[in-house]
């Protein structure tokens, strides 16, 4: 299979974190990365203009910044889009990562013919979206990324209950199973909290979530 990973950073990230990304990375699937400090506008400018539009919005806490979790929608929507690739991974730029993995990890554990995008479910809360798997040759996927971008580029966002990017990458998800019976792939267990840890990805990376990406790593790998 051809299989890309996609994530974003910018320069003031990748000297707090997301350098260990990029220093420990060693999965054999080339990496793109979309720097919001160099031609992350280039490529996807409907982003710069949601951002531009929406930037003075009062913020009440994360589940309601739209605005700081855009850049990840549009990095990786723009990539279904474009690219031809057979699957594609989304990655958050916190990862750390420790056992490397061959293609047939991939094809064994994350993809499935049949299902449009793997994820990581959690019970009674929004999907895990620090990692995505997409499988390109879905009849369905771009209709999908379209869909997604459409939500942020006519600012539908802010008619939901929540408007970060897991929450609308949710409201989308199910639209799509409800309305056009597609099936989706989930690896979490459906509890909450780090459920990627639990998963099977728990055994190769390490999602430095929230304040561990900044000392380095969560408690949950190293206590393995």
């Amino acid at each position: 299979m051809k299989i890309e990973v996609i994530t974003s950073w910018n320069n003031k990230l990748y000297e707090k974190y997301a350098h260990r990304f990029n220093e420990t990375y060693n999965w054999p699937f080339p990496v793109t990365v979309y720097n919001e400090d160099e031609d992350f506008f280039d490529k996807a400018p409907d982003c710069k203009k949601f951002v531009t539009r929406n930037q003075s919005r009062a913020v009440k806490n994360f589940l309601f910044d739209g605005v700081r979790f855009c850049y990840k929608v549009y990095a990786y929507t723009h990539a279904i889009i474009n690219s031809d690739a057979e699957g594609i991974i989304w990655l958050d730029a916190d990862s750390i990562f420790h056992v490397p993995i061959k293609e047939d990890f991939i094809i064994e554990n994350i993809h499935r013919d049949d299902c449009m995008v793997t994820y990581l479910g959690r019970g009674g809360m929004y999907s895990e979206c620090g990692f995505l798997y997409f499988n390109m040759k879905h009849p369905e996927i771009k209709n999908f990324a379209t869909v997604l971008k459409h939500m942020y580029d006519k600012d539908k966002i802010y008619e939901e209950i929540e408007y970060h990017d897991s929450y609308i990458f949710d409201v989308v998800r199910k639209k799509f199973e409800n309305e056009r019976n597609v099936k989706n792939h989930n690896i979490g267990d459906e509890g909450k909290a780090h459920v990627q840890h639990r998963s099977v990805l728990g055994k190769i990376y390490d999602h430095a979530k929230g304040n561990r990406k900044y000392e380095g790593g969560s408690g949950h790998w190293k206590r393995r």
